[in-house]
Parts: C-alpha cells; sequence; structure tokens
C-alpha cells in the first residue's frame, strides 16, 4: 500500500474532489464508480479507500467544502445585510433555491431524485448532523430577533428548520410543472418570511 506525504495526501484528495464534482454533475452519485473516479485522479481503485469509505462519503465531503464558501455567501446578501427579519428571510430562500436549481452538481442530486438513495447509504446520525448544521449558521440571527418579539414560532430552532425545510420545494419542481414553479416559489417564499415575522401583538390578539 504507498504512502504519502501531508502534502501528496492532500494533492490526491483535491484529485478526488475534482473527479468527484465532474463526474457526480454529470451522471450521478449512483451511477459513478469507484473505477470512473480513480481513473480521472489518477490513482489506483485501493487507493481511494484510503482517503473515503466510499463515493458517497467523497460525495459528502464535497458538499462540505462547497457550504464553506457558500454559506458565508448567503449569509452576506441576507441576514448580514438587512436586519428586517422578513426581507432577510426572503432573501436567504431566493438566493438558497437560485443555488439549488443552477449548481449542477446539487440539481443531479436533487432534481434526478438521488436524494432518496443517499439518505440509503449514509447514517441517519450523520445526516442529522448535517441538517443541524445547515441551520446553525443562521440560527444566532434567529434567536436575537426571537428575542426581540421580530419572529413567531414554537421556538428559534423550530423557525430556522422551517426556513431550511422550504429550500426542499425545489424537489418539487417537475410535479408542479415548468410554468407555475417560478409563481408558486414566489408566493412561497413570501409566505413563509411574512408568516414568520409576524407582528408579535396582532399574534397575541389572534390567539385571544
Amino acid at each position: 500500500m504507498p504512502t504519502f506525504t501531508d502534502e501528496k495526501r492532500e494533492r490526491v484528495r483535491q484529485s478526488l474532489r475534482d473527479a468527484g464534482r465532474e463526474r457526480f454533475a454529470r451522471q450521478g452519485v449512483r451511477k459513478t464508480t469507484i473505477t470512473e473516479l480513480t481513473e480521472s485522479a489518477g490513482i489506483g481503485t485501493g487507493t481511494f479507500y484510503q482517503f473515503y469509505d466510499s463515493k458517497e462519503d467523497l460525495y459528502l465531503d464535497i458538499l462540505e467544502r462547497y457550504a464553506e464558501e457558500l454559506i458565508p455567501r448567503l449569509l452576506r446578501v441576507s441576514f448580514e445585510t438587512h436586519d428586517d427579519p422578513e426581507t432577510a428571510i426572503a432573501t436567504l430562500l431566493e438566493e438558497t433555491l437560485d443555488e439549488l436549481e443552477s449548481n449542477p452538481l446539487l440539481r443531479k442530486v436533487i432534481l434526478e431524485d438521488e436524494v432518496t438513495y443517499l439518505r440509503n447509504q449514509v447514517s441517519d446520525d450523520e445526516l442529522s448532523e448535517k441538517r443541524a448544521q445547515s441551520v446553525e449558521v443562521f440560527l444566532p440571527y434567529i434567536e436575537r430577533w426571537y428575542d426581540e418579539g421580530r419572529v413567531v414560532g414554537a421556538n428559534p430552532e423550530a423557525v430556522a428548520h422551517a426556513i431550511r425545510a422550504t429550500t426542499r420545494l425545489v424537489q418539487q419542481k417537475e410535479q408542479i410543472g415548468e410554468d407555475r414553479y417560478p409563481a408558486v416559489r414566489d408566493t412561497l417564499i413570501a409566505a413563509v418570511a411574512a408568516g414568520l415575522t409576524r407582528d408579535s401583538d396582532t399574534t397575541e390578539t389572534a390567539d385571544d
């Protein structure tokens, strides 16, 4: 079994990430083989397992690296730019859906229903951890607005996960229909952003 310096290991790992991004975006995770990945990366098939346990593990690593760049960018244009919760939430949803709809790597997995396949290949604990991480980055903003009475809901965590769940609309694009989807998307974003930021006095009156 070959041994690598730290520098060489990082080069090989990056080559696998590059190969994975290209292959997964073109043909999806399910149809991509380990052999195709290693041939593209210029390494032996056996060497792959010194770096990743599976192709799904590689895919999650690629997504994690991608999220490290994407999430700060999404926060900059939404929560860091707008102190109005309704505008911030609407902007975050718009930008996130734009990314999910346009990024070829994400489109292949999400829109071609490989999500179910990935769920069957990855442990529930790992998926739960990824879900938690996806809301932790903007949860502090929600907590502050919640304490100020500017965001409403069962609790800040429930609000954050409701925002995250709204982005799953992209998976329903085909069922909704290409022509109707833009209007449905705009309507849902507006409804969620407004519904989570109703004036607290109005909410209390409605409850009474």
